[in-house]
């Protein structure tokens, strides 16, 4: 689809994806307004001269908005208030940069969400399509803004989707989409856990095959006359699942033996789901077998999901701070459940509006919980028996001086990070940075 040069673009929220899109619609002959909620925005050095910059509450420049005709909004920016409102009422187009990749991409994509893992498992099909010789792009939601992928030649392209981009994308045609499971998050955003449900499944919208857990039922398209409908699961026999032979489990797909769970390099049974995935997602695009099993042979996981960091006095320590909301946690803790050893876990920070209340039977399975953190009242609340610390050091320094030989201390935090961090990764460091400090 040709871009309307004519037209006059608007750039909302100048993050990496907002930059990436000025520099796209630059390429294409168009000089957009950038506008930002924020006094000085980090990339507003990166803006060529010729791109005005309007820094300040939206409302201050509702007559600017009005003039253009095209708006792309930041993920990060909800487009369900008022000014949003009037500003479609107006006929303005808005959307966001994924559905602005979907009017130009050109080659199959698949798409992938989830409350959780959905970072692992499009990570996992990009190197699937890598060792099948299929030249890919990998990115959205994962770190490279969409419409960088554009013009590398990609015979395949492979993006993580959140539910916030999902929301301004209603074109984006997919070879192969899933919901990998939903669970409760970003309730600060949205009016309850069905409305968060929906967001996700946007994705489904123009897919040809819908990959769906048949364990988790909210991750089922509503409709779904015409496409194909593949299912995955840890519980049930599905067109990919998992089969116990004697004292062994398999990942399968359908009557054929893949790969024995013991082989995997990831650790903890919600990494067989997203190996389950995988498989099938890039079973939809022709991906060879072969060269994606010899991948879950060798992919160790990513960094801050279950992350391995030592072993001290016996102790192993476990660096999970991706684990941003509930769902994450619990996945976690299931991972570990049938292992040796008790686990002590570290949680707390920005809650997001979470209700704790699923959290709280998971929290009794552990040897014991150290909370730390914005919410962490919030967590007490539920499960009264937490230990109160003031930071991530106090909670090591204390589960140290209660963990056994042979047990574990998992950082697995239930909250975003933003509360005491920038970032998940930041969290994730300080806690690695912690640990080998104790052990040195």
């Amino acid at each position: 689809m040709e871009m309307q040069i004519a037209q006059h673009y608007g750039v909302i929220g100048l993050g990496r994806s907002g930059l990436a899109t000025v520099q796209y619609l630059l390429r294409q002959g168009i000089t957009p307004v950038v506008f930002d909620t924020r006094e000085n925005p980090v990339l507003a050095e990166q803006l060529p001269a010729q791109v005005s910059l309007f820094k300040g509450q939206l409302e201050l420049f509702e007559s600017e908005l009005m003039a253009l005709d095209t708006l792309i909004v930041a993920p990060g920016l909800s487009v369900r208030s008022e000014l949003f409102a009037r500003l479609r009422s107006a006929g303005k187009a808005i959307m966001g940069d994924v559905e602005l990749f979907a009017r130009h991409c050109d080659a199959p994509v698949i798409g992938i969400t989830g409350s959780n893992g959905k970072t692992t498992v499009t990570t996992l099909v990009g190197q699937m399509a890598k060792a099948s010789g299929v030249k890919v792009e990998v990115g959205g939601n994962i770190g490279t803004p969409v419409l960088e992928l554009l013009g590398h030649d990609a015979k395949l392209y492979v993006l993580e989707l959140s539910s916030f981009q999902l929301e301004t994308t209603d074109s984006l045609q997919l070879l192969a989409a899933t919901v990998l499971n939903v669970s409760s998050d970003h309730m600060n955003r949205y009016r309850d856990l069905a409305d968060y449900r929906d967001a996700k499944r946007r994705i489904y919208q123009h897919c040809q095959t819908c990959l769906v857990n048949a364990d988790d039922l909210a991750t089922t398209p509503e409709h779904a006359d015409t496409q194909t409908i593949k299912q995955f699961s840890l519980n049930q026999r599905a067109d990919y699942w998992v089969f116990k032979d004697h004292d062994e489990y398999w990942l399968m797909a359908g009557q054929v033996k893949l790969i024995a769970c013991s082989e995997l390099k990831m650790s903890g049974r919600h990494n067989w789901a997203n190996a389950l995935a995988a498989v099938a997602l890039g079973d939809a695009a022709g991906l060879k077998r072969s060269a994606m099993i010899e991948v879950l042979r060798t992919f160790g996981g990513l960094t801050h999901r279950c992350e391995f960091i030592t072993e001290f006095e016996g102790v192993r320590y476990i660096n999970d701070s991706k684990a941003t909301n509930i769902g994450a946690t619990i996945a976690a803790l299931q991972g570990f459940e049938h292992e040796t050893g008790q686990t002590w876990l570290i949680a707390g920070g920005d809650g997001k509006g979470a209700d704790f209340t699923e959290l709280a039977p998971w929290l009794a399975k552990t040897a014991g919980v150290a909370i730390f953190g914005q919410d962490a009242d919030q967590i007490a609340n539920v499960y009264p028996q937490a230990h109160r610390v003031k930071d991530l050091a106090e909670a090591i320094d204390y589960l140290a001086t209660q963990a056994q030989s042979g047990d574990r201390i998992l950082l697995s935090p239930a909250c975003a990070s933003w509360d005491m961090y920038p970032g998940f990764a930041a969290r994730g460091e300080h806690f690695r940075a912690l640990v080998e400090g104790l052990c040195s």
